[in-house]
Formats: C-alpha cells, structure tokens, sequence
C-alpha cells in the first residue's frame, strides 16, 4: 500500500501545510525535510528557524498571529539585553529560549540535531517524523550589491532591504543528508513527495543542494507535486517576489515550474492563475491555495495529495491534458 509522504519544507508557509498533512494521513507514515540553511550561532546558542516553526506548528504551541515563535510569549529576556547594549535584532522570547538552550546542550555533549529534533518532537507528542536536511553546518549567504550577508542578517537584520544578486549554501557541498532522508524518499510504499509553498530559493534550494537529494527526488517512486508560493504575480509572505525580481526571474507560475522542472511531476497553483496551466510543462492543478485557518491548511492538502495521486505511473498524460484545460477539484 503506497501511504507514505514526503514533504519539504522551509518555515512558515512550509509548517502550514506539514499540518494540514498531518490531519490528512497517518502521521506516523510522513516524513517532513526542512531546511537548515537558515540555522546560526546567536548569543552563543544553536538557532534552527526553520525546524522550530515546523516543531512548534505541529506541537500546537506556535504562535498563530506571528508564524514563528511560541504562543502566550513574554520578551523579557530581549528587554534586559537591550538594556545592557547587547544585540536585540533577533528577537527571542522567554519560552523559546528553553529550545535554544537545550539544543545547544544537546549538540554540545555531541548529539546530532536530528537525534535532538527527533527527541524534542517526541516529547511535544509529534508523530510525524521531522527530519532536519543535513546534521552538517551550511549556511545560506546572500550576496548583495555591497555585502556578503549571512542569511538571517539580510532576512532579519536587515530586514530583506538590500539588493540580493546571488545566493549560495557554504559548506553544502561537503555535507551529507541527515539519517532517514534518503530512505524516506525511496520507500517502496511512498504515495507522492511534495514540495511546500515555501520559498524556492531560500528555503527549498538549500535542501536540494545537499549531495543525493535532488537525485532522491527524481528517482522517488511516487510523483513530486510543488505548490507554488505564487498568487497572482504575489507572494503571501516573505521576499519570495522581490528577490525573483532581483534575480532577474518573473514572478510566475510558469518561473516556479522552470525552478523545479527537472523535478517535478504536477504543479498546484492557485485558481487566480489558472489561465496559465496551459501553458506550463508540467500538469497543473489549481485551487485556492491561501491558507488563512486550519480547514484551508487541510483542503490543500488533501486535494494535493489526490493531484498526486492522478500523476501516478499510467495516470500521467491523461491528468496533464485534463487539468490544463479545467480547474477541478478531487473530492
């Protein structure tokens, strides 16, 4: 029985749709890859974003108006080292702080962070299985016109204002994929990988760039379905659109698929673009892809994964031919 999934994912926009997943399927039988390439030493402490919102996400203690952080959050920390000149760019709340610290311990005794993220998602009743892309240290850096900035000094810092002319993953290509990524993306019983609508090339390309993985995606069983970040030439949240423009790519559909073109078997986009699903490459399946409330994070995936489940071997070319020309919904 092919029931096992696959998702990849960056923060907040990725962590919304691991928990539709989690309410659609068995959660035992899914596996969550999220980037690390945002990770970094603050304060002395190990900070892992991403994995924080999707464990946060999962374990109902994120902060729903926010997106990141934990809920019912006080800041008394960050106000006393502001007081004392210390760096306060980089909020960190007094609950969230017991993450950061114990992580730290954890790796500093010589746990790896997957180890210490299978224990934490244990412990906060997750049983989906929340894998980070490497227990290797890479480090997303943005080149700007003027600067070399490590990711979170240009996402955070610097609030995305500088002017992003190329992006690369230091220590990538020395790194390997962290225990059980690999296997989970050539389990023989694997129903569909998908790639959430997080951003292609901040949160999703750090992941692909890891040794095995791009070549697990394309040698998966089951069909890889991307839901694009896009809407109407618009991103929901974060830079998505302004570091495509800055990167010289439209802000289109058709650039998400050519992103992911040698990967991807369908493409969910949403229904404001789908006069463009017949000129894409790949099947196309378009709903409304905003996911304001949990019932939205649900539909969306649960009619992804039926998508999915039309591009399986044999199924194809009649699913490319049928949803390019009509918006449907799989009930």
């Amino acid at each position: 029985m092919n029931d096992r999934v696959v998702a990849l994912c960056g923060g907040i926009g990725g962590a919304k749709l691991a928990l539709g997943l989690v309410h659609v399927i068995d959660p035992e039988r899914l596996s969550i890859i999220v980037n690390t390439g945002d990770d970094f030493e603050h304060l002395g402490l190990n900070i892992s974003p991403d994995l924080d919102t999707v464990v946060y996400t999962l374990s109902g203690l994120a902060d729903r108006e926010r997106g990141w952080g934990r809920a019912d959050e006080t800041w008394q920390f960050m106000q006393a080292l502001g007081e004392l000149g210390g760096p306060s760019w980089f909020h960190l709340g007094d609950r969230d702080m017991a993450m950061h610290v114990e992580r730290t311990r954890a790796l500093r005794s010589g746990v790896t962070l997957s180890s210490f993220v299978a224990r934490a998602a244990r412990t906060l009743g997750i049983r989906a299985r929340i894998l980070p892309m490497t227990d290797d240290p890479v480090q997303t850096v943005v080149e700007t016109e003027d600067d070399r900035l490590a990711f979170q000094q240009y996402f955070v810092e610097r609030r995305c204002a500088p002017v992003v002319h190329t992006l690369h993953f230091a220590g990538a290509d020395r790194a390997v994929p962290a225990p059980g990524v690999l296997e989970a993306l050539s389990a023989p019983s694997l129903r569909a990988v998908v790639i959430c609508p997080s951003n292609p090339y901040l949160s999703i390309d750090p992941i692909l760039a890891i040794a095995g993985i791009r070549a697990g995606l394309m040698n998966a069983a089951a069909p890889v379905v991307a839901i694009s970040p896009i809407i109407g030439g618009h991103a929901i949240k974060g830079p998505t659109v302004k570091i495509m423009s800055e990167l010289g790519i439209a802000a289109t559909t058709a650039s998400i698929a050519a992103h992911y073109q040698d990967l991807l078997d369908g493409l969910v986009i949403d229904e404001a673009d789908a006069d463009d699903a017949a000129s894409l490459d790949v099947p196309a399946y378009a709903t409304r892809t905003l996911m304001n409330d949990l019932p939205d994070r649900i539909r969306l995936a649960k009619e992804t994964l039926a998508f999915a489940d039309t591009l399986s071997t044999g199924g194809r070319e009649l699913a490319g031919q049928a949803i390019a020309t009509e918006r449907r919904r799989p009930s």
